[in-house]
């Protein structure tokens, strides 16, 4: 029986269905861990396969693949260095399990099946995997580890189990995407299965991107009283290593990695920078391409893409009209001054002639309105998806969650591209974010230290500038008016009665409703973007788009 373990959190970056790419990441990880002398290495869920990997787990020839990995890698374990406990998709019995397998001695020697599968928000785990039964602990080297897979840990059936059949550690691998505040969640319900069990815990995350979620690491170790004794950072890869020793009164860490949590707007933008550089790197993209308009989400947007790609991979394009201002013009070259990025000017002038001039017929007796508006906006969309099809930068959109909500934003126009980092960011804290990003760089952003735009930018009204003197309050209610009004109706799903009572007009709250409602459409043509609230629109928020449902109770 050993008293000593010196387990390795392993906080790695995979990419779902690059199981050779992963097959290597983890090797590295275990190499990296025997030479620091650890026993045991623990990643996050699914590794292996990337996560989640949807319905790729519905491919034969994939989970072949993955099966020949694990085996390749468990028997890599026969050199007699540490132990991995990896995350794979695998078949038992003919059913598909979201699976640990522990990699020891040159053998799979033990499989621990997930028992509870999340259903709601973004997961549908229930789609495509098998609920286990609750596992007993897996005995390692003379140690008895209770393993709970991601959901496990959030309610209390497996732990209990675990705690019972005389498990002594509990070890958490986590599929865990950000949102903001859910670190605190994650804690809460460490803590509450420590409380029930008596047993110290070791919790590993993901970090990285994936479609539009990313995941943010923050790997941690829990004593038997609940307190924290080991936090390895955030949003970065590494190997964290913890030592533990066997007392009178059972195992405990007597060592590990002490990293403060980033506060919320440094966790907001390394959110959307670490969802657009891995969204980019691992779809092979050269680049992005964006339009800068002088406005701050467009400004917001290119300080996210410097940060995550640098400089030499971000291409701004200003497109001016008839009714673009000098001071938009000026901002938009200070911000590509600040960045260091190529700025092109495009004048739409000539297209929005011409789309005049081949409309003039068919639009005959009709006074001007939004479809000329929407023509610059759609012109503005053509020349930057002409010139991603020629330099083969991908089109950066730069609207944000309050337009989003609300349909004010051109289908084919500035909703144009392939990836949105505002997506799920509203106006609020657009310029909330933008004050913070000019007075700090994270970590591991290739931006400058200073500014990343001018003081002007943050400071002037919101203007989609379609027609002469227009802000964006001609057409919605104050912003941080229609914002409380959003994450009512979004993301804690009030009545009307119960926003009222916050202090709201009851028509302002009413016609927010049915722009919420109607724009349903737009939503579902929109390009993927960073998820950051508990309700991001798509595999969140799924509304029907045909919805005779007028009554906001």
């Amino acid at each position: 029986m050993t008293d000593r373990l010196t387990l390795a959190l392993a906080q790695i970056n995979p990419v779902v269905g690059d199981v050779d790419g992963n097959l290597a990441r983890l090797r590295a990880a275990r190499a990296q861990a025997a030479a620091q002398g650890a026993d045991l290495v623990l990643p996050g869920e699914l590794t292996l396969a990337g996560y989640p990997p949807e319905d790729l787990v519905l491919k034969a020839a994939f989970l072949d693949h993955v099966e020949r990995a694990a085996r390749a890698l468990a028997e890599d374990t026969a050199d007699g260095g540490p132990a991995l406990l990896v995350g794979a998709p695998w078949r038992v019995e003919g059913r598909l399990h979201n699976a640990m397998l522990l990699l020891d001695g040159g053998t799979i020697a033990a499989t621990v099946l997930k028992h509870e599968l999340p259903n709601y928000g973004v997961f549908d785990e229930i789609r495509v995997f098998s609920p286990g039964a609750p596992a007993d602990p897996v005995d390692f080297r003379g140690i008895r580890l209770g393993v709970m897979v991601c959901e496990d840990m959030w309610l209390p059936t497996v732990g209990r189990h675990l705690a019972r059949e005389g498990a002594e550690i509990l070890l958490v691998p986590n599929g865990s995407p950000f949102e903001l505040d859910k670190a605190h969640a994650r804690m809460d319900y460490a803590q509450d299965r420590v409380a029930e069990t008596g047993l110290p815990l070791a919790y590993v995350n993901l970090v990285g991107g994936q479609d539009e979620l990313v995941f943010d690491g923050g790997a941690f170790v829990l004593a038997a009283d609940g307190a924290v004794v080991a936090q390895a950072p955030f949003w970065e890869e590494g190997l964290y290593l913890t030592r533990w020793e066997r007392g009178a009164d059972g195992w405990a860490c007597t060592e590990g990695p002490r990293t403060a949590e980033p506060g919320q707007m440094e966790n907001l933008y390394r959110a959307m920078v670490t969802g657009l550089r891995d969204y980019v790197g691992k779809n092979r993209f050269p680049g992005v391409i964006l339009g800068l308009s002088g406005g701050i989400d467009s400004a917001l947007s290119a300080a996210v893409a410097v940060d995550a790609l640098g400089a030499d991979k971000v291409r701004c394009v200003m497109m001016p009209s008839p009714y673009t201002s000098q001071e938009s013009l000026d901002d938009a070259a200070a911000v590509a001054r600040l960045l260091g990025v190529q700025l092109d000017s495009i004048n739409i002038g000539a297209a929005m002639a011409a789309f005049g001039g081949m409309l003039a017929d068919v639009l005959a007796g009709h006074a001007a309105d939004t479809t000329e508006e929407n023509v610059q906006a759609r012109s503005r969309g053509i020349t930057l998806m002409a010139m991603s099809n020629k330099l083969g930068h991908m089109v950066l959109s730069t609207g944000n969650k309050s337009e989003m909500s609300v349909g004010y934003a051109t289908l084919y126009g500035d909703m144009c591209g392939g990836y949105s980092v505002l997506k799920d960011v509203y106006k609020t804290q657009v310029f909330a974010v933008s004050r913070w990003r000019n007075a700090n760089r994270p970590a591991g952003c290739l931006g400058p230290q200073g500014p990343v735009m001018p003081e002007t930018v943050i400071t002037k009204p919101p203007t989609a500038e379609l027609k002469p003197n227009q802000t964006d309050q001609d057409s919605l209610p104050p912003y941080n008016v229609l914002d409380d009004i959003l994450t009512c109706m979004i993301e804690r799903e009030m009545s009307r009665i119960e926003i009222i009572a916050r202090g709201h007009d009851p028509d302002t709250v009413q016609r927010v409703w049915r722009l919420l409602d109607r724009a349903e459409y737009k939503r579902r043509q929109a390009p993927p973007g960073v998820k950051i609230t508990s309700r991001a629109f798509g595999r969140d928020r799924r509304y029907p788009i045909t919805n005779g449902f007028t009554n906001l109770i």
